[in-house]
C-alpha cells in the first residue's frame, strides 16, 4: 500500500507540473500495483492523450465516465462526457463527438447552471458549424459572454469571443474577428482554461489565420503556441500541431527540403489524435511533392489527406494540370467551387484562373478573377489581396495588355515579398518576362526568366526549371554557344569572352567554329548581325 501511495503521489505531482511523460509512467505503474481511485484514473486518461496514446486515453475516459455515473457523481460524469466530446471532435469524428455531447446534455439538464453548461454550449456550436453555419455560433457567443460574467468564469468569456471572432472573420470582417480572437487568448495565456480546451483555442486561431491568408499573424500565434507548449514535458499533440503550422510557413518561404520529412512525420504522429491537422499535413506534403515533380508521391499524399477528411483542392487539380489533364483539372475545380461560401472559395479561385487560361478561356478567367477581387476587397487580408493582384496580372498578360500588366505585376511581387512566398514570387517573374517580351524588351524578359529559373532551382522546383530551360534556342545552339555568341555580338574578344565564362580562349574558338557552322556564317560580324536579328543580344 505504501508503494502504491508513493507512486500515486509522484504521478499526481508530475501531472500538476505538466510533466506528461512522468505522470504517465507513474500513474500507469500505480495502476499495475492496484486499483486506481476514480480521480487518479481520470488523470491517467487525460495524460495518455497528451503523450499521444489516443486509443488508451479514450478507453480510460469511458471507464472514468462509467465510474462517475456509478458513484452518482453527475457533475464529474458530465464533465468527462464533455471532454470526450471535445477529443472525438478533435479527432475528426463528428458523429461520436455529437453522441458524447448529447450524453453531457442529458446529465446537465438536471444540474444547476455551472461552467460545464458553458462548455456544452460551445461544443454544440462548433459541432453544428458544418451543418448550420455561423448563425447559431453568434447566438451562442452572446450567451457564453453573459455566462462568463455571471459565473465569473473567464474561460467561458474566452470561448464566446472565439465563436464571435470566427463569425466575424468568416463573414467579411476579419479585423473585428481577429481582435476578438486575440482577446480570447488572454485567459488562455493566464492559465485560466483547462489545457485541452486551451489547446483547441490556439488551433482555432492559427487555422483561421491560415484560412484568411494572414501569414504574419499565423507566424505570431504559432510562436506563442510553441511557447505555451514549453510549459509541458513530453507533450505530443499540440507541439505536433505547432510543428505542422511552422512547416506550412516554412514551405511558403521555400525551404521544402527541411519541411518535407518533418511534415510527413507530423502527419503520421497526429493521425488518430487530430485528424484535421494531420490531413493538413498530408495536403502540404502533396503540394511539396507536386512542385518538385513527384507526381505519384503527391497523389499518394493527397489520398491520405482525403482519407482524413481534408480538402485536396486546389492541389489535386493543379497536379492534373501539370500532367496535361486540363479538362480533368477544370472539372475538379468547378466541382470544388460549387456551393462554396466566399471565404472558402478564395483559395480555389486563383488556380481556377490559371486553369482557365491554360484552356484559352480568357473570358472565364476574367470572370473568376473578378470574383477573387471581390472577395479580396471584402476580407482585405494581405494574402487575399496578393492572390487577386496575381490573378489579374495573369489575365492582363493573356489578353495582350502588357503595359497595363507591369504595374500590377510589381504590386503582386511586393505582396509576395511581404508574405515571404518564394515560389509565387518566381511565378510573377515569369509573367513579367511575358509582359516584357510583348513590349519588345527582350533584355528585361531574359533577366526575368533568369531570376525565375534561379528561384525555382533554389527551391527544387525541377518541373519549372526544365520547362523554362527547355525553350529551344534559335539555330539549334546550345546554351553555352548562345552565351558565347551574346558576348561576341556585344563586342567582346575571344579572351574577354573566355574570362567572362571562366573557360579557355581555345574553348571559345571551338564554340565559335560550331556556331558559324550552325547559323551559316563565316565571320564575327555576320554572327553578331545574326544574333541581333534573332534577339540573342541580351544578357542573362
Amino acid at each position: 500500500m505504501d508503494d502504491l501511495t508513493a507512486v500515486l503521489d509522484t504521478g499526481r505531482l508530475a501531472f500538476a507540473h505538466g510533466d506528461w511523460q512522468g505522470a504517465h509512467r507513474d500513474l500507469s505503474r500505480a495502476r499495475d500495483l492496484g486499483t486506481l481511485p476514480t480521480a487518479d484514473l481520470d488523470l491517467l486518461s487525460r495524460v495518455c492523450w497528451w503523450v499521444g496514446r489516443a486509443r488508451e486515453s479514450l478507453e480510460l475516459s469511458e471507464d472514468v465516465y462509467n465510474r462517475f455515473q456509478h458513484e452518482g457523481d453527475l457533475p464529474g460524469a458530465a464533465n468527462k462526457a464533455l471532454n470526450l466530446g471535445l477529443l472525438w471532435f478533435i479527432r475528426g469524428d463528428l458523429v461520436i463527438a455529437s453522441g458524447w455531447v448529447n450524453r453531457a446534455r442529458r446529465i446537465l439538464a438536471d444540474l444547476p447552471e455551472g461552467v460545464e453548461h458553458g462548455y456544452l454550449r460551445y461544443l454544440d456550436a462548433i459541432v453544428e458549424l458544418d451543418f448550420y453555419g455561423l448563425g447559431p455560433a453568434r447566438e451562442t457567443a452572446v450567451t457564453l459572454k453573459e455566462m462568463g460574467q455571471r459565473l465569473r468564469a473567464p474561460q467561458l468569456t474566452s470561448l464566446g469571443l472565439v465563436l464571435s471572432g470566427l463569425a466575424d472573420a468568416h463573414t467579411g470582417n476579419p479585423a473585428a474577428g481577429f481582435a476578438q480572437l486575440d482577446e480570447a487568448m488572454l485567459p488562455v495565456l493566464a492559465g485560466q482554461m483547462p489545457a485541452e480546451w486551451a489547446g483547441d483555442v490556439y488551433c482555432t486561431v492559427i487555422h483561421t489565420c491560415h484560412s484568411l491568408g494572414d501569414l504574419s499573424r499565423m507566424r505570431a500565434w504559432t510562436a506563442a503556441t510553441e511557447q505555451w507548449c514549453e510549459q509541458f514535458h513530453g507533450e505530443v499533440v499540440y507541439s505536433g500541431i505547432c510543428r505542422v503550422h511552422r512547416l506550412q510557413l516554412l514551405c511558403t518561404q521555400g525551404d521544402w527540403s527541411t519541411a518535407e520529412a518533418g511534415i510527413e512525420r507530423s502527419g503520421a504522429e497526429l493521425t488518430g489524435l487530430n485528424n484535421w491537422v494531420a490531413g493538413e499535413a498530408y495536403y502540404q506534403l502533396g503540394e511539396i511533392r507536386r512542385l518538385r515533380g513527384d507526381a505519384s508521391g503527391a497523389r499518394a499524399a493527397f489520398d491520405q489527406a482525403r482519407d482524413l477528411g481534408a480538402e485536396t483542392q486546389p492541389g489535386a487539380a493543379l497536379l492534373d494540370l501539370a500532367g496535361g489533364h486540363v479538362r480533368e483539372a477544370s472539372a475538379a475545380l468547378r466541382a470544388a467551387l460549387a456551393g462554396r461560401d466566399r471565404l472558402s472559395s478564395a483559395r480555389l479561385l486563383g488556380p481556377a484562373v490559371e486553369i482557365a487560361l491554360a484552356q484559352g478561356r480568357t473570358d472565364e478567367a476574367d470572370r473568376l478573377c473578378g470574383e477573387l477581387e471581390a472577395v479580396a476587397t471584402d476580407f482585405a487580408t494581405e494574402g487575399f489581396r496578393t492572390w487577386a493582384v496575381h490573378a489579374r496580372a495573369a489575365v492582363l498578360v493573356a489578353q495582350g495588355r502588357h503595359e497595363e500588366a507591369l504595374p500590377v505585376l510589381r504590386r503582386a511581387a511586393a505582396g509576395y515579398r511581404a508574405l515571404r512566398a518564394r515560389y509565387e514570387s518566381a511565378r510573377i517573374y515569369e509573367l513579367s518576362a511575358l509582359a516584357h517580351t510583348g513590349l519588345g524588351d527582350e533584355a528585361a524578359a531574359e533577366s526575368d526568366v533568369a531570376t525565375a529559373v534561379a528561384i525555382y532551382g533554389e527551391l527544387g522546383a525541377a518541373p519549372d526549371v526544365a520547362r523554362l530551360d527547355a525553350s529551344p534556342l534559335p539555330g539549334g545552339l546550345t546554351a553555352r554557344e548562345a552565351e558565347v555568341l551574346r558576348l561576341i555580338a556585344a563586342g567582346a574578344s575571344n579572351r574577354d569572352a573566355a574570362a567572362a565564362l571562366f573557360i579557355s580562349a581555345k574553348t571559345v574558338d571551338r564554340h565559335l567554329g560550331n556556331i558559324f557552322t550552325k547559323i551559316g556564317v563565316s565571320s564575327r560580324t555576320a554572327a553578331a548581325a545574326w544574333a541581333h536579328e534573332h534577339r540573342l543580344n541580351g544578357s542573362r
